[in-house]
């Protein structure tokens, strides 16, 4: 994605996100009470550290053409929330603490550049379009804010990330493990349905010898039981 683009979707974000304010604030309709366990599904904008150019599985280190600028794309994944405590273990009365176990898919683009294998083993070069992905599952502790309100801002202070990249490495590995910081505001629409928008930064520890940290921001539906 351009530069360009990337400040129009990240703008897009924060217009949606103070819509969601705003339209919290002038509904003034009784809140419908509702289980605080969800399911949910996200869509959003991936922003990656590192674009991966020079590697010898993205691009045979520019050999023939680069991926550089591969490092802004797209996520979706899901998840479900699952309700530990009421009052944050009595520590936050009017809070509640939530677990998630998630799961999210980044396609970074791709670049029309030297594919790997049949390049290093025969000696021609071949050329395909070569995919930028990674996956992430995610468990993570989080709490939301206002119990009661239709209106109800959460953090994640910090989860535990698990990391699949790909292509591999130059040294052929592909796992990684990190952890991953969070906020968003969540909006109760009607009975159990619920919309949301939400910010989160990831870091990993670099077990596959490549830069894998990322941040996403987007939006969410989720549906209570």
């Amino acid at each position: 994605m351009c530069k360009q683009g990337k400040q129009l979707a990240r703008s897009l974000s924060m217009v949606l996100f103070g819509t969601v304010l705003l339209a919290s604030l002038l509904l003034t309709s009784s809140y419908v009470q509702a289980d605080e366990n969800q399911v949910f599904f996200r869509a959003g904008g991936a922003f990656a550290e590192s674009d991966r150019a020079g590697e010898v599985f993205t691009d045979v280190f520019g050999a023939a053409g680069s991926q550089t600028g591969s490092d802004d794309g797209s996520y979706i994944g899901a998840g479900v929330e699952l309700l530990l405590s009421k009052d944050v273990l009595g520590f936050l009365p009017g809070a509640s603490l939530l677990g998630e176990i998630g799961i999210e898919y980044k396609d970074f683009g791709s670049k029309n550049v030297a594919q790997a294998v049949p390049t290093v083993a025969t000696g021609d070069v071949f050329m395909k379009d070569v995919q930028i992905s990674m996956l992430t599952v995610d468990i993570a502790p989080k709490i939301k804010f206002m119990q009661g309100s239709r209106l109800r801002p959460w953090v994640i202070p910090v989860g535990l990330d698990f990391h699949v990249i790909s292509p591999p490495s130059n040294s052929t590995t592909y796992l990684d493990i990190g952890v991953q910081f969070g906020a968003g505001l969540e909006y109760r629409v009607w009975k159990a349905l619920n919309i949301g928008v939400d910010a989160r930064y990831h870091a990993a520890s670099g077990q596959t010898s490549t830069v894998n940290n990322y941040s996403t921001i987007g939006v969410y539906t989720g549906i209570a039981f």
